[in-house]
C-alpha cells in the first residue's frame, strides 16, 4: 500500500502533546481528523517523535498509509486550510513502500531555549524559559560533553513499563544566540522527558548548585529522583527529524 510522508511544524501551546489521546486536543489527533475531513475516511498516522504538552516542533514528521493515488499539493493545500496557523504543513511526498516516520528515522534534534537575563521579556515568554541568575556556559558544556554516547538515560526518563532507558547521544552543547542561550541535543531517540530532565540538571551547573562532573555519577545511579528539577516545556522544540 502506499505510504505518504507528512513534514509539519506546529506551535505545541494550546495541544497536550503530540500523541493521540482519548478526550484531549493532541497534534496527532488534529492532523488524523483533518486527513479524514479531506480524504473522506478515517487515518491513522505514525510520528517521527512524541512530544509533551506545550512542546513545539519546527519539523515534525509523519506517515500514513493509503491505498488512493493522491495530489500530495493538493492535499498539503488542503490540510493548511483546516490546521492553519498553529500546524503547518511544509510537504506532503509519496514514499517507497515501507517506510515509516518513526522507524525510519535514524536521529532527531532538540533545542532548548533559555532567556538568561534579569527580566523577562513578554514577547518571547511563551518560546523559553527566563533564568535570572548568571549561568556558566563552560560548565554548562562540560557537563553536556558526558552525555555523549550510549547510555542508559533511566536517571533522565519518565518510566514506561517494559521500555527501554538506553539511548545513543551523538552531539550535545550549549551556544549563545542573542539574546537566548540555547541547547542543542541529537540522538537517535529520546525517552519521556529526556530532554527537559537534562536541561533541569545543567541549568543546576550552570547556577553553580551542581557540578559538572555529576554528570557521570547521575548517568550510572540510574535513578529519576537524581534528577528532581524539570525544566518548562515551553522552551524546547523538536528541531530537525533526519532520515
Amino acid at each position: 500500500m502506499p505510504v505518504y510522508r507528512i513534514d509539519f511544524g506546529y506551535d505545541g501551546s494550546a495541544f497536550r502533546g503530540f500523541a493521540r489521546q482519548a478526550g484531549q486536543r493532541t497534534v496527532q489527533g488534529a492532523l488524523e481528523q483533518s486527513l479524514q475531513r479531506v480524504l473522506g475516511s478515517a487515518v491513522a498516522t505514525t510520528g517521527a517523535g512524541r512530544t509533551d504538552a506545550g512542546v513545539y516542533a519546527r519539523h515534525q514528521v509523519a506517515s500514513f498509509e493509503s491505498d488512493e493515488d493522491l495530489d500530495t499539493t493538493r492535499l498539503a493545500r488542503s490540510l493548511n486550510g483546516t490546521l492553519g496557523p498553529e500546524v503547518v504543513v511544509d510537504s506532503v511526498e509519496k514514499m517507497d513502500d515501507g517506510f515509516n516516520a518513526r522507524f525510519s528515522a535514524r536521529w532527531r534534534q532538540y533545542r532548548y531555549l533559555i532567556l538568561n537575563a534579569p527580566q523577562a521579556d513578554p514577547l518571547s515568554r511563551h518560546r523559553c524559559w527566563h533564568v535570572v541568575e548568571s549561568l556558566d556556559l563552560a560548565a554548562m558544556n562540560e557537563a553536556a560533553a558526558g552525555l555523549v554516547g550510549e547510555h542508559d538515560f533511566a536517571s533522565f526518563c519518565r518510566g514506561r513499563a517494559g521500555g527501554s532507558t538506553t539511548r545513543r547521544v551523538l552531539a550535545a552543547a550549549w551556544s549563545l544566540e542573542h539574546p537566548m542561550t540555547v541547547f542543542t541535543i541529537t540522538a537517535g531517540a529520546f525517552c519521556h522527558q529526556m530532554v527537559r530532565s537534562i536541561v533541569g540538571l545543567m541549568v543546576d551547573v550552570g547556577k553553580g548548585k551542581r557540578r559538572a562532573a555529576d554528570i557521570e555519577s547521575v548517568i550510572a545511579a540510574r535513578d529519576r529522583s537524581r534528577v528532581p528539577n524539570l525544566a518548562p516545556p515551553q522552551g524546547l522544540i523538536l528541531w530537525e527529524v533526519g532520515y
